[in-house]
């Protein structure tokens, strides 16, 4: 165990005066840790306390903490050129290269890399794109964007009209127009929710349809969604849905934007999460996992009809969405070095046999009353807690009690607050992802003071 000597106290009193957070209020910040080091898959606070990083900070940190080989591209390529513009007229190797590289691993239909700093701004990027794609093409009605109940894109002004959670609206508002949200893939409950008694999957894609005939194909530039739904509970969907989501795309001529912001970069098992379903995006946004967090980083891969769009655009329509950190070579150059990791120690390989140890040591969570079900796909896992197993009456508050009883006992995570009432109820979920490199002991101890902090929170 690390002693770091300094003077906690004074940091904390410091942060309460002083720094506003995401998400900030006051009694959320109570007791706050404060963080000082990590090392692979553990966070070391300023008193020395060791915990179990149980989502990866925030589903980010892939390749674990403390990678040297990292820090000194990083450094590498300061020394040699920090930053340069990559405005239209100028570019640079760690750019270039990082966008060639990630075509390599990504989708076939991939052609082109547009760089960010993060997810919303990916995501934001990801918009813009699709309306100058329909723009150019004679289109300009195609504005309109749906998303799903339970999303999330981000909290950037665009990002929270797409996100579906009403609490990152209600301060906010009014939202973006021309945003829509449909019913989410939930298997597991369809019936629940109305489900017809068919293929859960095929009958949640419908619902985008259903919203596209509502508001005129003519008018709808995109439908956005993640393959697997992260902070909205890790809510995995059934074989069926995306390949019908990507024929009902088809059919309307509509965009299909596949946000692997959280999935990507070997999470769930594969490079990226679409491949586990056979469905290619015509846009994908990314962020997180591309850098291992170790610098802020995000883009849009683009398919070659939708860059086509871009290089043959006249001069009087041409691209002119713009950021002063795209393509920034530093972070390109920890990007390239993190990718050569996640190929060399095979993380997308070992993210499907990790996850798979996960998932069936968390399965043994479901013996008690209050978790209503257990579910994920690679790296990616949530236990949603119920009030009662027969009605999966949604909890609410309680993960928040669990998760501090797990991080009493060293596990740091988060929890997707439950959601009662409305059309899609949802538990409280405790979410999961630690980073792609933890050991088998580590898993194991995840589980097992899951179990310890369920029986601590309901006692």
């Amino acid at each position: 165990m690390t002693t770091v000597e300094a003077p906690s106290t004074q940091v904390l009193e410091q942060d309460r005066e002083h720094l506003i957070h995401p998400l900030h209020f006051p009694a959320d910040h109570g007791t706050p840790l404060v963080f000082v080091e990590g090392r692979g898959s553990i966070l070391i606070d300023i008193d020395g306390k060791e915990y179990i990083d149980g989502l990866s900070c925030l589903w980010n940190v892939n390749v674990g903490h403390g990678r040297r080989e990292l820090a000194e591209a990083a450094a590498e390529q300061m020394a040699k050129l920090a930053f340069v513009t990559s405005y239209a007229g100028a570019t640079n190797v760690p750019a270039v290269t990082l966008a060639t590289k990630l075509l390599e691993v990504a989708y076939p239909d991939m052609h082109a890399a547009y760089f960010t700093t993060g997810g919303a701004e990916s995501n934001e990027s990801a918009f813009k794109t699709a309306r100058f794609y329909w723009k150019v093409n004679g289109k300009p009605d195609k504005v309109k964007f749906i998303s799903r109940i339970h999303g999330y894109h981000g909290v950037t002004m665009a990002a929270a009209s797409a996100t579906g959670m009403a609490m990152y609206h209600r301060m906010f508002a009014p939202l973006v127009p021309n945003f829509f949200q449909v019913a989410p893939p939930h298997p597991y409950r369809w019936s629940d929710y109305g489900g017809r008694g068919g293929d859960p999957g095929i009958e949640a894609a419908e619902a985008i349809e259903q919203v596209i005939l509502r508001e005129g194909p003519e008018t709808v530039a995109a439908v956005i969604a993640e393959p697997v739904m992260g902070a909205g509970g890790v809510i995995v969907p059934p074989a069926s849905y995306f390949p019908k989501v990507r024929e009902i795309c088809d059919k309307y001529d509509v965009l299909l934007i596949g946000d692997e912001v959280i999935t990507g970069f070997c999470r769930t098992g594969r490079w990226f999460a679409l491949e586990h379903y056979g469905v290619q995006p015509d846009i994908m946004s990314f962020a997180k996992g591309v850098t291992s967090a170790y610098l802020p980083l995000g883009g849009i891969l683009v398919s070659e009809r939708v860059q086509r769009a871009i290089l043959d655009a006249p001069a009087d329509l041409k691209f002119t969405h713009a950021a002063t950190y795209s393509g920034h070579p530093t972070c390109c150059a920890v990007a390239i070095r993190n990718l050569q990791i996640m190929h060399d120690e095979k993380l997308a390989e070992r993210a499907a046999t990790s996850g798979k140890r996960l998932l069936d040591g968390l399965k043994t969570l479901e013996e008690y009353p209050v978790v209503g079900d257990v579910r994920g796909l690679g790296m990616m896992c949530g236990v949603e807690l119920v009030e009662d197993k027969a009605t999966r009456a949604p909890a609410v508050g309680l993960g928040g009690k669990v998760a501090a009883e797990a991080r009493k006992r060293g596990l740091y995570t988060r929890n997707r607050g439950g959601v009662k009432g409305g059309d899609y109820p949802i538990g409280d979920t405790i979410c999961l992802a630690p980073p792609l490199t933890t050991p088998d002991e580590t898993i194991d101890r995840i589980v097992s003071i899951l179990h310890e902090s369920i029986r601590a929170a309901t006692a």
